[in-house]
């Protein structure tokens, strides 16, 4: 029997955010199990580096792109991963009409294209859907405490309209959509500028600053490695049949800021102080997934231990600082061409 084109080509996966932290990791994983892969950023928070050495692969290509622009492809592709938002607080409140517009437009680019294609779809939505919630721990049920107008909005309204257009497209029968909630994530490739607890906090105690914290501390995170979370999206794409509800994956273990802090000054050897911020308003005072449908339908659940993915990040954070340090040196005394074109020193 004669297998059909879609079976005898290689699958293509298009990673919509895929120069990110998370997205980046989700690249390699799917290039690793054989798929060919489209990376799509504009590059607003996603970074070079993090898929340089998947630059030279030739199942790899990246298309230097908004979503909030259809997207023109001349190929088929099988699966579409939609991680593109900016995730932190700090950078997708710094555009916020835009994190709205990437949320909704960019979503629907997406879905149009996952309908023209007969194509798995997922959307990395995230536990800010809940707000600040009410219901502890927080279940896929639960349809939150979300403040509409406040500064967190373009973010926490955008994703819920965002699983709005993809229940409505899976609903309809035009795409096979599947919804993840993503809790706290953390590893390697986190940009160390980008605002969230972990790489603000690991940053703040390798550079003996102090760290930050807001309010009391004592409101809670729930905090997922990134080979775990990365597992769990592919699991959520490739189950059948599709879930039809969306599927929280996170870490249930949950910690007081404080804790982490403390942890984090311990494990990086820094004398830091703590400095008290005044609390952001909206910031969420619980955060801890319920993980029971993932458990059941994925049998997926977290394996990387707190302390052991800290250590991680740790080790890649300080070798982020030690070549940037490196690449420091010739600056210390800068120096310029004169008109002769000899090589003369500038005060430091």
């Amino acid at each position: 029997m004669r297998q059909s084109r879609r079976t005898q080509r290689t699958k293509t996966a298009l990673v919509a955010g895929g120069a990110g932290f998370l997205g980046s990791h989700l690249c390699e994983t799917l290039l690793q199990t054989g798929y060919r892969v489209i990376c799509v950023d504009n590059f607003l928070t996603g970074r070079m580096e993090n898929i340089v050495s998947m630059m030279d692969r030739p199942r790899f290509r990246l298309i230097e792109q908004d979503i909030c622009r259809p997207l023109d492809l001349a190929e088929p592709v099988d699966r579409i991963f939609n991680l593109a938002c900016a995730a932190s607080p700090p950078r997708y409140q710094a555009d916020p009409v835009h994190t709205t517009r990437t949320c909704v437009i960019g979503t629907l680019n997406l879905l149009e294209l996952a309908a023209r294609n007969n194509a798995r779809f997922l959307q990395a939505s995230t536990s800010e859907v809940y707000g600040d919630p009410e219901q502890h721990p927080q279940r896929e049920d639960y349809v939150g405490h979300v403040n509409c107008t406040g500064p967190r909005a373009c973010y926490d309204e955008g994703k819920r309209t965002a699983e709005t257009l993809c229940f409505d497209y899976l609903r309809t029968e035009m795409a096979d959509i599947r919804v993840a909630r993503i809790f706290n994530t953390y590893g390697p490739r986190m940009d160390p500028a980008d605002g969230r607890i972990v790489s603000n906090l690991v940053m703040q105690a390798l550079e003996k600053r102090p760290l930050t914290i807001f309010g009391d501390g004592l409101q809670t995170r729930s905090f997922c490695y990134v080979s775990d979370l990365v597992d769990g999206l592919v699991r959520l794409m490739d189950v059948d049949p599709n879930p039809r509800q969306p599927v929280n994956l996170g870490n249930p273990g949950e910690f007081t800021v404080l804790q982490l802090a403390g942890l984090v000054r311990d494990m990086t050897h820094s004398n830091s102080v703590f400095k008290f911020l005044a609390l952001p308003q909206d910031d969420p005072r619980r955060r801890q997934p319920d993980i029971s449908r993932a458990k059941t339908l994925l049998d997926w659940s977290p394996k990387v231990p707190l302390r052991r993915g800290l250590m991680q990040t740790i080790s890649y954070f300080m070798e982020l600082e030690a070549s940037r340090n490196e690449d420091r040196i010739p600056s210390i005394a800068p120096s310029v061409r004169s008109a002769s074109g000899r090589l003369q020193n500038l005060p430091a």
